[in-house]
C-alpha cells in the first residue's frame, strides 16, 4: 500500500494523517477478540491503571499470532517505510486499553520526547500507526492532537511518575496553551478499522474515558534502521533491540488467520 502525494503532504504539514476503514470490520474485530485473554494474563508487558484495570498491554505480538501479523502487515509497514524513506524496524508495540468509566489520562507529551530521553533514540525518525479496535467518538477519551506542533522539533518535557501508573516525559501546561493558540486541537474520530499515522514530535494527549464505550487502540511503533536506540535501560518488551528490517506479509494474512481458525 502506497500513501499519495496529498497523504504525504499533509503528514508533513499538520503531522498526521486519517485512514478511514483501512481495516474491514472483520479484520478490526479479529483484533478486538484477542483482547480478553491478554487483559486477563499476568505478566510483566501487562501494565494496569491504579483503578486496577489494564492501562497497556507491550509487545502482544511476541506472544499473539494474531498481532504477530498485524505487526507485519503491509497496511501499516509499506506507509512508514514510503514515509521514513527507509527500511524500519518495531520500536514499540502497544495496546492501550481505555476502559469504559476507567480509562485514565493520557498527559500532554511528544512521543520522541520520552524514545530520547529514555531509550536513546538519535532522531525524530520513527512515527506512530494507530488501530482503532472499538469506534472512537467526541466521549470515550479520543486522541487530541495539536495541529503542525510537531515542527517545533523536540520541546523541554519533565518526568512525571505520579499522575498516572506509567512515567511520562509530559509538557507544561503553559507551552501546551501557546501550541494550542497557533494550532488549535482537533480529535480525530472514525469506526473500528480506522487507521491514524502522526509524527513522533507531534504534541498530543487524551482525556480520561467517562463514557459506557471501551477505547481500545493499538500502536504500532516503527523507527528507521539507520536510527537506532542507544539506551537500553527500559525493558525490551517496552523498547526492542531487534533493529532486523521488518519482512511485510501478504495483505490478506489476517483473514488468513481467520480462515484457519473457522
Amino acid at each position: 500500500m502506497k500513501l499519495t502525494q496529498e497523504q504525504i503532504k499533509a503528514y508533513d504539514e499538520e503531522g498526521y494523517i486519517v485512514l478511514p476503514s483501512l481495516f474491514s470490520q472483520q479484520e478490526a474485530r479479529l483484533m478486538k477478540s484477542r483482547l480478553p485473554a491478554l487483559y486477563q494474563m499476568s505478566r510483566d508487558e501487562v501494565i494496569k491503571e491504579k483503578s486496577g484495570v489494564v492501562r497497556t498491554v507491550f509487545a502482544a505480538h511476541t506472544f499473539d499470532e494474531v498481532f504477530a501479523r498485524v505487526a507485519s502487515h503491509p497496511r501499516l509497514i509499506e506507509p512508514a517505510r514510503q514515509l521514513l524513506n527507509s527500511e524500519v524496524y518495531m520500536h514499540q508495540f502497544k495496546i492501550n486499553a481505555k476502559a469504559a468509566f476507567n480509562g485514565d489520562v493520557w498527559q500532554w507529551h511528544q512521543d520522541f520526547g520520552t524514545w530520547h530521553q529514555d531509550d536513546g533514540m538519535p532522531e525524530a525518525r520513527a512515527m506512530n500507526i494507530a488501530i482503532f479496535l472499538d469506534d472512537v467518538n467526541e466521549f470515550n477519551g479520543p486522541l487530541m492532537f495539536i495541529p503542525r506542533s510537531h515542527k517545533e522539533g523536540r520541546l523541554d518535557a519533565s518526568h512525571d511518575l505520579t499522575t498516572t501508573s506509567y512515567p511520562l516525559w509530559t509538557l507544561d501546561n503553559a507551552k501546551v496553551a501557546e501550541l494550542v493558540e497557533q494550532g488549535g486541537i482537533v480529535a480525530p474520530k472514525g469506526v473500528a478499522g480506522t487507521v491514524l499515522i502522526f509524527q513522533s514530535t507531534l504534541v498530543h494527549a487524551s482525556s480520561p474515558n467517562l463514557s459506557p464505550w471501551d477505547r481500545n487502540t493499538l500502536y504500532v511503533t516503527t523507527n528507521s534502521v539507520e536510527n537506532a536506540i542507544r539506551k537500553f535501560q527500559r525493558p525490551d518488551y517496552i523498547a526492542h533491540r531487534d533493529f532486523t528490517p521488518i519482512h511485510t506479509l501478504d495483505d490478506t494474512c489476517l483473514d488468513e488467520f481467520h480462515q484457519a481458525v473457522a
